[in-house]
């Protein structure tokens, strides 16, 4: 507590003098331009992760940065988001777990929960989805890949969560809504952001429109087109197509240079083949990539829709 009470001091003596027209102006009402869904893990701040000031995210945070479907809890989090975009206009919905997350490892193992902490158990079993889907596609891992892919796909089953809330069915469908899924790596400090369109997780920056600079991206960042990706000089991979999937998902690479391992496609749903360069060699018919079976591979590209609705 005395270290809170110090912190308060600091924060009138140093932040408050130097921005009194910011919360003047705050105090008149607010106007964040992103909802930003994460967990309550203290490992993560989300106005430090984006370097936001104060007024521009609106946060909700839970165990497990968990969304109930529509109509299936009356807790905080659907008000917060009907608010959040009715109410406040948000056109930018962020969903973002992050490494080691005990919210996860406690839905790995949520039988031992019932008795101990009841409360929490009732809670995770709001992401029932994300532990049958796993469960069933990814049960021959060991705990900690488990533990990975579990995180990556929890992202995306609270997408499809809150694409049955009516007011975000609805402002998607006007295609004046936007929702993001990211990952945290703690370890690290990096985000990775699943891409629709590739069905994979890449550098955030990948998802960026075209610059509308004269003199074009600043170098060494992505320029997003309409065609598919080309060799780019990203700071974390080398790949014309990187993605990171299966066991590999949030697993460092040994160089510090390039903190996270993106690998590139072997084959994917969409056809295009394009072997790891450090791929042994095989069979020119057997293109499936080396850490996923066919199957594995479906699932990771699709996203959790198709083998959530089965």
């Amino acid at each position: 507590m005395k270290k809170l009470i110090k912190g308060l001091r600091e924060f009138r003596a140093n932040y408050v003098s130097t921005h009194r027209e910011l919360l003047e102006q705050l105090s008149h009402g607010q106007k964040p331009r992103v909802l930003f869904i994460t967990c309550s893990d203290s490992r993560i701040d989300p106005n430090l992760l984006t370097q936001t000031d104060v007024g521009e995210l609106f946060v909700i945070r839970n165990a497990g940065n968990i969304i109930p479907p529509y109509g299936a809890a009356n807790g905080g989090e659907g008000a917060s988001v009907e608010y959040a975009i009715h109410a406040l206009g948000i056109e930018q919905i962020v969903v973002c777990g992050h490494s080691h997350c005990g919210a996860m490892k406690g839905l790995l193992q949520l039988g031992k929960l019932e008795e101990q902490m009841p409360l929490v158990y009732d809670w995770l079993k709001h992401a029932e989805a994300t532990r049958r889907l796993v469960l069933d596609n990814y049960s021959h891992y060991d705990s900690e890949e488990l533990l990975e892919v579990t995180i990556a796909e929890n992202v995306l089953t609270q997408i499809e969560n809150l694409k049955t809330y009516p007011v975000v069915h609805s402002r998607l469908y006007q295609n004046k809504l936007k929702i993001y899924g990211w990952i945290y790596l703690i370890e690290t400090g990096e985000v990775l952001a699943y891409d629709p369109e590739s069905h994979a997780y890449l550098p955030p920056q990948s998802q960026l429109p075209e610059y509308e600079l004269e003199e074009g991206p600043p170098r060494g960042q992505y320029r997003k087109t309409h065609a598919p990706p080309v060799a780019c000089s990203l700071p974390f991979a080398e790949s014309a197509e990187p993605v990171i999937s299966g066991p590999d998902a949030l697993r460092e690479s040994e160089a510090a240079s390039e903190p996270l391992e993106i690998r590139s496609k072997a084959a994917a749903p969409n056809g295009r083949n394009t072997k790891p360069a450090n791929a042994p060699n095989r069979d020119q018919a057997d293109l499936t990539p080396l850490w996923l079976s066919p199957e594995q591979a479906e699932r990771i590209y699709r996203g959790s829709t198709s083998t959530a609705k089965r």
